[in-house]
């Protein structure tokens, strides 16, 4: 089993390797064009991967504020990710959501009568707040 450790290894590297290069855009690819990067990757497995994660790509590096903070892409550039805890548009749809389950809570225990049963009748046959018999 160990003997096939090293093909396992260069296999995915170049299987990583093709689709970091397929799904780089065009203008990103360094020294030479995108399709002679993906020919070099086939015909020389082991070199053309290693050129390509070497030197192949212009890699882009986040800016050293960390970004916008809302945990997503804005006005066409990437920016960091945040955490769920940190971004503010996040904990303000959290907080609505919460309200809104309040709501529907405060809702549910005014149908109940004070017995702790749903709206069902009473002994004497009239419904809370129906003054008819039934």
């Amino acid at each position: 089993m160990l003997r096939y450790l090293p093909f396992m290894v260069l296999l995915g590297m170049v299987i990583y390797a093709l689709i970091d290069c397929a799904t780089t855009k065009k203008e990103d690819a360094k020294h030479l064009p995108k399709v002679a990067w993906l020919i070099l990757i086939v015909l020389f497995p082991l070199l053309g991967s290693i050129g390509w994660l070497i030197a192949g790509r212009n890699r882009r590096r986040p800016p050293a504020g960390g970004g916008s903070g809302t945990g997503g892409t804005g006005g066409g550039r990437r920016t960091t990710w945040v955490a769920p805890d940190d971004n503010p548009e996040f904990l303000k749809k959290l907080g609505d959501e919460n309200a809104k389950g309040a709501e529907r809570d405060g809702d549910d225990a005014r149908d109940r009568d004070a017995d702790g049963d749903e709206d069902e009748g009473d002994a004497d046959g009239k419904r809370d707040g129906d003054p008819r018999p039934k």
